[in-house]
């Protein structure tokens, strides 16, 4: 079949069995897009911006355990949306981004619309590709799907000048890859394995200590029953929530700088700490010569790079994470382990003593009871996006996860205004859930055109404002280490949230008392339209427990020591 390049692009989706696309045409991609308007295999949503086309694509990707797509235009079209690959880079995300590019024959004449693509995307890609020759487009679109979603997942960036896509040649689409020198690591070494079991075994305080990788591999599930066949506690990272389910009785909290007192304790306390699928980044260790100092380090991970990059490790196992547990599973039912009964006593006896809390008020709406009333009439039938800052650490800390993949947030990047396209992508690859944005008055503006996306192709977004006419996160920080000089961080100058998604033809409600805030969840969730609710929330509310920059995890700041 002799096709045009255009034509290759749309067909190659297709075989990739791709539903939806996000994205936004220009000049240099426009025979790609003059292919979309022909086909009628997948789904193209037209976002208002290059940068949500990548958070949407993120959001789908994250919710759905799928290659998330998005297409984009030179230039402009594609320095717009750098950031949604730098954050998918930073969280691992699979994902294909396809860029138009100016003809090859003006490429470095500094044309209209040119710029280095590959160049820029380098660093924030796990891979990408300058297609110079039609007869590779097929074989590379194949690849870039088979990079982003093996191995460490990550976006990968395919540059096509506009003249390949004009040509035509002979289209056959491969049905596998060959490449050389990229072939991750699958299965375990035997040996690492068992003796890291065998350090488990001998350890009188073991922590299971899990990552977004469980998200990633899917083995949310065996993780659990590694916990439960060995009574070992387990603490997860903000991108591991709901990884064990809240009501778990091994699950122990979230950790790291607005972590649980019990779950930083634990760590802080463990003998022996068993990493899968987690990087020990900055947030979650720490003063990083303190992080777990007391303990044999087992690290899991399928990328080799991340082993031993912070800590030292005592065991490596590089391996598929999945593939990892089910081999610990195997082996922990052939050996004995120490009873860890009074180990697990302790870290509940220091929830106890320090139970992740706010102190409520019947006078003003706190953003904490917002979260706890969503998760109260929703759990587990919504999918929960976040912005970035305060909403979103009170997000992870009080919203009842219960199940993978139920949790889209901006990790490792933290990318204000990825919330709301993040979520458009939860709502179309989710339709039986309800896709909840949790947000602020800041990061809500960075991204707020989304909306028109939202009603076009009904999306029905309910987005959550907490509203405390600051940059929250940044405030509470000028607040305990500038001595409260607030410098730029006053948002008491704001739209009318209500009138402004209504004039996108969204619903909207303002709302200042518990009762009121009840009212319009309901209606919202009945109404299933894109929504906005603007809660108006304690203004000087901080986030707590913090470990603040440079101390290490036992060194908390708790609720009681700011008079809070």
């Amino acid at each position: 079949m002799r096709i045009t390049g255009a034509k290759m692009v749309t067909e190659s989706l297709r075989e990739e069995g791709v539903d939806v696309v996000f994205g936004y045409p220009g000049g240099a991609i426009m025979n790609v897009y003059d292919e979309i308007y022909k086909q009628s295999f997948f789904q193209h949503i037209l976002t208002r911006h290059e940068q949500a086309a990548i958070h949407a694509a993120e959001g789908y990707a994250k919710s759905t355990g799928k290659v998330g797509v998005a297409i984009v235009t030179s230039g402009p079209g594609f320095t717009n949306a750098v950031t949604g690959l730098a954050d998918a880079y930073m969280d691992s995300i699979p994902l294909v981004v396809i860029s138009g590019q100016v003809p090859t024959t003006i490429i470095g004449t500094d044309g209209f619309q040119e710029i280095d693509a590959v160049g820029i995307s380098r660093p924030c890609t796990k891979h990408n590709y300058l297609v110079n020759d039609i007869k590779d487009l097929p074989r590379i679109i194949k690849e870039a799907f088979h990079i982003a979603k093996t191995g460490r997942p990550g976006p990968v960036h395919v540059d096509i000048p506009k003249d390949i896509t004009a040509e035509v040649s002979e289209f056959k689409y491969p049905k596998s890859v060959n490449l050389p020198t990229y072939k991750p690591t699958v299965n375990y070494n035997k040996r690492q394995l068992k003796k890291a079991m065998e350090a488990i075994a001998k350890s009188k305080k073991p922590l299971l200590y899990v990552g977004g990788g469980a998200i990633l591999s899917n083995c949310s599930y065996e993780i659990r029953e590694f916990a439960e066949l060995t009574n070992i506690p387990v603490v997860e990272t903000l991108m591991a929530r709901g990884v064990m389910g809240h009501k778990h009785d091994l699950l122990i909290g979230m950790l790291g700088m607005h972590g649980e007192f019990a779950a930083n304790m634990a760590a802080h306390d463990t003998d022996c700490i068993i990493s899968l699928g987690a990087r020990f980044d900055d947030r979650v260790t720490g003063r990083l010569d303190e992080f777990a100092k007391k303990a044999k380090v087992i690290h899991v991970d399928i990328d080799p790079a991340s082993i031993a990059k912070l800590v030292h490790t005592n065991y490596p196992i590089v391996g598929d994470l999945k593939v990892t547990v089910e081999g610990m599973i195997e082996s922990a039912r052939e050996m004995e382990f120490n009873k860890y009964d009074n180990w697990v006593a302790l870290l509940k006896e220091y929830k106890e003593k320090e139970p992740l809390r706010f102190i409520d008020s019947d006078s003003v709406v706190k953003p904490q009871w917002v979260i706890q009333r969503v998760g109260e009439v929703l759990g587990d039938k919504a999918i929960i996006s976040t912005d970035v800052g305060q909403h979103q650490m009170w997000s992870a800390q009080f919203y009842p996860f219960n199940y993978p993949r139920q949790w889209n947030t901006s990790g490792g990047l933290g990318t204000m205004g990825f919330g709301l396209p993040g979520a458009m992508g939860v709502a179309r690859g989710n339709p039986d859930k309800v896709s909840i944005n949790f947000t602020g008055d800041g990061s809500i503006l960075m991204n707020i055109q989304e909306l028109m996306t939202c009603v076009e192709y009904d999306l029905p977004v309910i987005n959550i404002i907490l509203n405390n006419n600051y940059l929250g996160m940044v405030r509470q920080w000028q607040t305990l280490f500038y001595e409260n000089r607030l410098s730029e961080t006053d948002l008491s100058m704001q739209p009318d949230f209500k009138m402004l998604v209504e004039s996108f033809g969204g619903v909207g409600y303002r709302v200042t008392t518990k009762k009121e805030f009840d009212e319009a969840l309901k209606d919202a969730i009945e109404k299933k339209k894109p929504a906005m609710i603007d809660v108006v929330v304690a203004r000087d509310e901080i986030v707590l427990p913090m470990v603040p920059n440079g101390h290490a995890l036992n060194e908390m700041t708790l609720i009681g020591d700011n008079n809070e």
